[in-house]
């Protein structure tokens, strides 16, 4: 009989070898054999904006699938959309797989199947499964229905087909205006599925594409393209998200009617929803465009520049990527999990600095006249290899003016009146006298004494010293402006607000504080564009990328040492 604890470790080593459905169906092909054993995979962006994070997702999930299975994976731009299609949102989208780390194994765009897919359509038509519509794009919508009526034959579904491939030429051939006539899959306009209510095949754009120029004046939907598109490249698993559901019986049935053999599979998952990020490429776009932000690459926004122009790391998002995982019901994850993977990460890797974002001089009123000391910091406490650096001090200390209140409260463990505190790697300073300013009482100027004992955490008769602050020395430290960062949505999801708001209401307009003159280490102005650091007791920054200049770096906090949001919004509730 099975002991209880051997029954434990067992359910144990399951849990750590379960694989989630994706790969159980996978596993399960290549045990069959079925695809010839193959495992060949595509990412298929639409290069109508820059990837953000929910493309991340689709990325990892792809190309590490493919890299598990020792199989392929393609790079496919469904450029069927000229209007909102750039080559510019082709190179972000290149740039950014590979800042997360992967490659290719093949490039293609759905442009360069236009001829296939024509041929393919004119087999439909030819079958009786495909008619040219000259319905108004309002009145096909009236006429499909709804989910408790079913939809009405378009007057022009029962032309023949050799009617049909005459007026599916012409309409390639330009003699149409655009929305003038569309070409129709002809399925069932009483499915209970909505998608299977004569879809649209091609519609006519007269609109010149960055891939084939003004060869073309109809274009495929994605629906249409896509499926065949997985066939001509030999795709065997089309992975994709839950929205795309609703929509696997179109794919089937276009593989279906036209005799493809060894047809690809739709498995769809879950979309990554993060918390106070906002991925609809249109209202990303309206943001940009409205001035909002900077543009694509602000540090607030949820796209892969931003968040790399951040400080965010490809290991990190992998990492949270992966603890995620693939799940078959829509969720949204707390902006938390992203930013403690990051933490957890530029914890083990980011050297130490000291900045002080809203100076208070410090005066020490016994320290000996001309003299600079210099005193050995540690880099990382962590990492060892990381090793030291060199700081100096004198009769002047710079500290955050949040370490000092007039009238603290009870267990303040900063700075006040007569009490005392360490600095950071240096000696206990005990507060003597305030000085204000007369007009504002706003306090300018402390001045303090120091206990030349003290140094290495000693004193000078033994006594605990409780509170330690961080400081710059005011005759060295250098100048700089930081970047603070709040989420871009003052809500979880844009939804919240109610169907009759404006998703602009959700914007967080406190999402970015400029801090001018924050006072750092010397070291720091010779940071290099995109060094992370972790600024002591304040939290982890990142020399920006864009607007940092030699000798004058600017900062952005990447993310605060400890969640503060969730307080903040519980202090609310």
């Amino acid at each position: 009989m099975t002991s209880e604890t051997e029954s434990a470790e067992n359910r144990t080593e399951d849990r750590s070898e379960r694989r989630n459905f994706v790969q159980q169906r996978i596993d399960a092909d290549v045990a069959s054999g079925r695809h010839g054993g193959r495992v060949h995979l595509r990412f298929p962006p639409e290069p109508n904006g820059y990837p953000h994070i929910g493309h991340a997702k689709a990325i990892c999930t792809n190309f590490g699938l493919a890299k598990e299975y020792g199989g392929r994976c393609n790079l496919r731009f469904d450029d069927t959309n000229p209007s909102k299609e750039e080559m510019e949102y082709v190179e972000a989208m290149r740039e950014d797989i590979r800042w997360l780390g992967f490659e290719w194994d093949a490039e293609f765009f759905a442009s360069s199947y236009f001829d296939e897919l024509y041929d393919m359509a004119v087999r439909l038509v030819r079958k009786g499964k495909a008619y040219v519509c000259d319905l108004p794009l309002e009145e096909m919508r009236r006429l499909r229905g709804d989910g408790s009526r079913p939809g009405t034959d378009s007057p022009f579904r029962g032309r023949s087909p050799e009617e049909n491939l005459d007026l599916l030429e012409r309409m390639k051939a330009g003699e149409f205006a655009n929305g003038e006539k569309t070409l129709r899959a002809k399925i069932d306009m009483a499915s209970p599925n909505m998608n299977m209510r004569d879809p649209i095949m091609y519609r006519i754009m007269h609109v010149p594409h960055h891939q084939t120029g003004d060869r073309w004046c109809i274009y495929p939907t994605y629906d249409w393209a896509h499926g065949q598109s997985d066939s001509i490249e030999g795709i065997t698993h089309s992975l994709c998200s839950l929205e795309f559901e609703n929509h696997r019986p179109l794919y089937e049935w276009y593989l279906e009617q036209l005799d493809i053999e060894d047809k690809p599979q739709q498995i769809e998952f879950a979309r990554l929803e993060v918390a106070h990020m906002m991925t609809s490429k249109r209202k990303l776009l309206a943001l940009v465009q409205e001035g909002v932000v900077s543009g694509w690459d602000d540090p607030r926004m949820p796209t892969l520049r931003g968040l790399r122009r951040r400080g965010y790391t490809p290991s990190a998002l992998r990492d949270f990527i992966h603890g995620v995982g693939l799940a078959r019901f829509n969720s949204t994850i707390d902006i938390v999990v992203l930013e403690n993977t990051l933490r957890d990460e530029l914890n083990r890797t980011a050297q130490r600095r000291m900045a002080v974002l809203r100076p208070l001089e410090v005066v020490i009123e016994n320290w000996p006249e001309g003299r600079v000391e210099t005193i050995e910091a540690v880099n990382n406490p962590g990492d060892e290899s990381a090793g030291t650096r060199e700081i100096t001090m004198s009769g002047r200390v710079l500290i955050d003016r949040e370490d000092f209140e007039l009238d603290p409260p009870k267990k303040w463990f900063r700075l006040a009146p007569d009490k005392e505190v360490r600095l950071r790697y240096g000696y206990a300073i005990r507060c003597k006298e305030v000085v204000t300013d007369p007009a504002t009482g706003e306090v300018t100027k402390l001045v303090c004494t120091y206990d030349p004992e003290s140094a290495g955490g000693r004193t000078s008769d033994g006594r605990k010293v409780k509170g330690i602050v961080h400081w710059v020395d005011a005759n060295a430290a250098v100048r700089a402006d930081v970047r603070l960062y709040d989420h871009l949505l003052r809500v979880a999801k844009v939804e919240e607000l109610g169907d009759d708001a404006d998703w602009r209401d959700a914007v967080n307009p406190q999402s970015l504080e400029v801090v001018h003159g924050a006072m750092l280490e010397p070291s720091l102005m010779s940071a290099e564009p995109g060094a992370t650091y972790q600024f002591e007791r304040v939290g982890y920054f990142t020399a920006d990328t864009v607007a940092s200049k030699p000798g004058a770096p600017v900062f952005h906090r990447t993310v605060a040492l400890k969640d503060t949001w969730s307080k903040i919004a519980a202090k609310g509730n």
